[in-house]
């Protein structure tokens, strides 16, 4: 006979592993714990401090576009114009060295927020799907940046530039530095402020949002220069660490790790939350993949249909869960 106090057990441990809700909240952080304690086992030298630190050194830049695509696919959005984000911050930064630091940051810096409201207004004010609105600077993005440094890699010898991508605190290397903070900073923004929920309130169900009075064109417009200005501040990090200005190569297909890193990470593509530490564990987790299968000599190939994979089964579980 059932009785209230058996309905009020929680559910045994077995039954959680079967609930689609667990993978999508804590699967994540499972497989990171998975594929580090099978380096730890088979791995040589893989969890030395100095390899670990190149992974995260490495992953930085590509936490960073996933926070403000993290933002973007809240709203139940895309943006497709990250990498090309990247290839203009990183084709201005040698032009504008010449007038000091501080003006070539905030000018690369600048284009991404002015790349995230033309984003932005084709969104929100014309109501071109997001997709369609960030495919067009996806392509002419990148052409406008190689337009910009003649189609030639800059070598980049400002000692300033080069200590972003260089130069540690306490130990800890700047880039990672500020990816902590940035996260820290989106999880703030998402989770104690108004701004943050509108963003969850309009992605949730955007007709309501219109309805209730919220400011839905001004929050998309925000949302998208947020994600434009943190593409070109991982496109002036990834060109310090590179000690070049490459605009051809830097940042293809981020849009895609981005996107991978969101959605691995325990975010719903139709939007309405937003999971900043499952992003920034979902970066890690690809990351923290492929140096696996290159340190066991398989070929980058492998790694992509590894990813594929995980992509597919973190749709598949978002999706039983919606059906739930």
């Amino acid at each position: 006979m059932t009785t209230q106090a058996t309905l009020r057990r929680p559910a045994k441990p077995l039954a959680r592993l079967r609930d689609p809700a667990w993978y999508q909240e804590y699967g994540v952080y499972a497989a990171v714990a998975v594929v580090l304690l099978f380096n730890a086992l088979f791995t040589e030298h893989f969890m030395t401090a100095d390899n670990l630190r190149t992974q995260l050194v490495q992953v930085a830049p590509i936490v960073i576009v996933a926070l403000g695509m993290a933002l973007v696919i809240g709203t139940e959005g895309i943006d497709l114009s990250v990498g090309s984000t990247m290839a203009l911050a990183t084709a201005l930064l040698p032009l504008y060295l010449g007038y000091g630091l501080v003006p070539a940051l905030l000018i690369a810096l600048l284009a991404g927020a002015v790349v995230g409201a033309i984003n932005g207004m084709l969104v929100s004010l014309v109501g071109l799907q997001p997709i369609v609105a960030t495919l067009a600077l996806f392509v002419g993005g990148r052409g406008l940046a190689l337009v910009m440094a003649d189609g030639q890699l800059k070598q980049i010898v400002n000692p300033d530039i080069l200590a972003l991508g260089t130069g540690s605190f306490l130990g800890i290397p700047l880039v990672v530095l500020i990816a902590g903070i940035l996260a820290l900073a989106v999880a703030f923004l998402v989770q104690r402020t108004t701004f943050g929920r509108q963003i969850v309130a309009i992605g949730g169900n955007r007709p309501a949002a219109v309805l209730s009075g919220l400011p839905v064109k001004r929050v998309l417009i925000g949302v998208y220069i947020l994600c434009g200005t943190m593409a070109a501040l991982a496109g002036i990090l990834a060109t310090a660490r590179l000690t070049a200005s490459d605009p051809s190569s830097l940042g293809t297909l981020m849009e895609l790790s981005a996107i991978t890193a969101v959605v691995v990470g325990g975010t719903p593509l139709n939007g309405g939350s937003i999971r900043v530490l499952g992003t920034v564990a979902g970066a890690l987790l690809m990351q923290l993949l492929r140096a696996t299968l290159v340190k066991h000599d398989l070929p980058d190939s492998t790694a992509q249909i590894a990813q594929a994979a995980i992509i597919i089964a973190a749709v598949y579980v978002a999706r039983e869960r919606r059906s739930r």
